[in-house]
């Protein structure tokens, strides 16, 4: 006999979880109880949404879902932001939410919530288990639906009475991964196409991918000589350096990257589902009917003609497509062998950041000194905001699981993915960016990396604004500012005052020996950057945009 918050235990154990993230609460006490004698790490987070990018993160990083646990109706709540990047991000994620009692449903009692109802449009599939007996089957269960097919977030509502019962309960079993393969006469399809193409171009993205998957699909494009890019926040999917690389596919294109896929006779796009912001708003690939012939490869067969109708739909994963497809080899040289090295020229010089801009701070130069000292193996996190512009254009990443960032365009999840990364791996260094709106979003998660002992160094872009926002103020009605401005702490103290290492950054020179020693504090740390608002993209200041220059 054990009570229901053992059993929820058990199944995680069963299913090869070693680590969990959560804020506590008095509605799933049991299971903390039973997490005391677990070898399942518990972190613990200062808020849910912080909490659930943690696992958001974990998943990310490894295939594998993450898990979090939050407390009924403002906690659950809370958590939702990080639920909704799952879901668009095709992220494994598992939320297991304390419920009211079941006594009390029903009746509006205290933090109640009808989480089917809540997250029935954000997650994967929503649960409430009302039998501890079926513990183990639906945990298992919801390990299964949120890693096959398009990964995704589950949600689990555990009513608090359920988890106190004792009952006799099946040990939990793992769950069974599911494989989606590509057929021959699929593959010879595509050959076909191939054959026929003259400027043929390949998308990387979604999940489901790994090292393995991702080193087989550098071997595809160097045998066919095929030019490949990475869709929006994918950029780990292959190695920036190599010759095949042609950039990333998603905001602030390269105009050259834009005009080669849309003048390409064949799109093998491979993982992504190809949404808003990578096609730059449908026009990269037309929806429905694309210009170009679009062999499209998911692990997902709903969404195979979802937006796209392709010429050719391959249900597969990435990991099984590229695994079957790197035994075929081109009969002879591809008539467009010499493309890839033109669209490969073409990154490096759009990559390649400006040495000056307004301002007595550059983050050309910074970012040229981060590409300088960062491993190969570093990870880097980000939220959102212009700020990002210099990560995703000018960070040129070489190994898959170095990248933590949500395609969903979330504020807010730089930190607490640099915390969950830095947990993961901590003998790798681990870098979140964040400009000063998005990291007061979710800050506090830097006193987590602080009670953890997790040394993740924040650079914190601080121009006093929210910058994104006001760049297309100023673009749509100029000179009315209104709602856009900051007054900022002092970040360097504030990762003081946690524990932590902090550094400000106001001018361009300060910003190397300001780095290295909060990398040789071994602590936390904030680096902080004054830039000035008129740098607000790498090319263009805010008066150019205002005056539409």
């Amino acid at each position: 006999m054990k009570t229901g918050g053992q059993l929820i235990v058990d199944a995680l154990e069963a299913n090869g979880t070693d680590r969990i993230f959560c804020v506590p609460g008095e509605s799933y006490l049991a299971v903390l109880d039973a997490l005391h004698d677990s070898k399942i790490r518990t972190i613990v987070c200062r808020q849910e949404g912080g909490a659930a990018m943690m696992a958001d993160c974990q998943g990310r990083l490894t295939g594998k879902p993450g898990i979090c646990f939050v407390t009924r109706g403002p906690g659950a709540t809370n958590a939702s932001a990080g639920i909704h990047i799952a879901m668009q991000d095709s992220i494994p994620v598992i939320l297991f939410i304390g419920q009211v009692a079941s006594h009390a449903k029903e009746r509006e009692a205290f933090q109640e919530v009808d989480y089917k109802r809540f997250f029935g449009d954000i997650a994967k599939w929503v649960v409430e288990i009302d039998d501890a007996a079926r513990i183990p089957e639906f945990v298992t269960r919801a390990f299964a639906v949120a890693t096959s097919g398009r990964p995704g977030p589950v949600v689990i509502s555990l009513p608090e009475d359920m988890l106190t019962s004792l009952v006799e309960a099946p040990a939990a079993l793992p769950h069974t991964p599911v494989e989606t393969r590509p057929g021959e006469a699929e593959l010879d399809a595509l050959e076909t196409l191939l054959a026929k193409a003259r400027r043929p171009f390949v998308i990387l993205g979604g999940t489901r991918w790994d090292e393995e998957a991702v080193a087989r699909m550098r071997t595809i494009a160097e045998a066919w000589s095929l030019p490949v890019g990475c869709s929006f926040r994918r950029q780990m999917l292959f190695d920036h350096l190599h010759p095949n690389y042609a950039g990333d596919v998603g905001i602030g294109i390269n105009p050259k990257l834009a005009t080669a896929i849309k003048q390409a006779d064949v799109v093998l796009l491979i993982g992504g589902r190809m949404g808003e912001m990578p096609s730059s708003d449908y026009t990269l690939l037309k929806s429905p009917y694309p210009d170009q012939a679009l062999v499209h490869v998911h692990a997902d067969a709903g969404e195979l003609g979802r937006v796209y109708r392709p010429t050719l739909a391959i249900n597969a994963s990435p990991a099984a497509f590229v695994e079957a497809f790197a035994k075929r080899k081109p009969s002879g040289s591809p008539v467009w062998a010499d493309e890839a090295p033109k669209h490969h020229a073409a990154y490096l010089d759009w990559s390649t950041p400006p040495e000056s801009g307004p301002g007595p701070v550059q983050m050309g130069p910074i970012m040229n000194y981060l590409e300088k000292v960062l491993p190969d193996d570093a990870i880097l996190t980000n939220g959102a905001g212009n700020y990002a512009t210099w990560v995703h254009r000018f960070h040129r990443f070489r190994r898959f699981a170095t990248q933590g960032a949500p395609t969903s365009g979330s504020m807010g999840y730089g930190t607490p993915a640099a915390v969950a990364a830095k947990a993961l791996h901590p003998d790798r260094t681990v870098i979140a960016f964040a400009g000063d709106g998005c990291f007061l979003m979710n800050g506090q998660e830097f006193a987590t990396a602080v009670q953890y002992d997790l040394p993740i160094i924040v650079i914190v872009v601080n121009n006093g604004i929210y910058g994104t926002i006001r760049m297309h103020q100023e673009r749509d009605y100029p000179g009315r500012v209104v709602a856009t401005d900051l007054k900022n702490p002092d970040f360097a103290a504030l990762a003081r005052a946690y524990g932590g290492h902090g550094e400000t950054v106001e001018k361009t020179a300060d910003f190397a020996p300001a780095f290295e020693r909060a990398r040789a504090s071994g602590k936390p740390a904030i680096v902080e950057i004054k830039l000035d608002p008129e740098a607000i993209t790498p090319t263009r200041t805010m008066t150019q945009i205002r005056d539409k220059s």
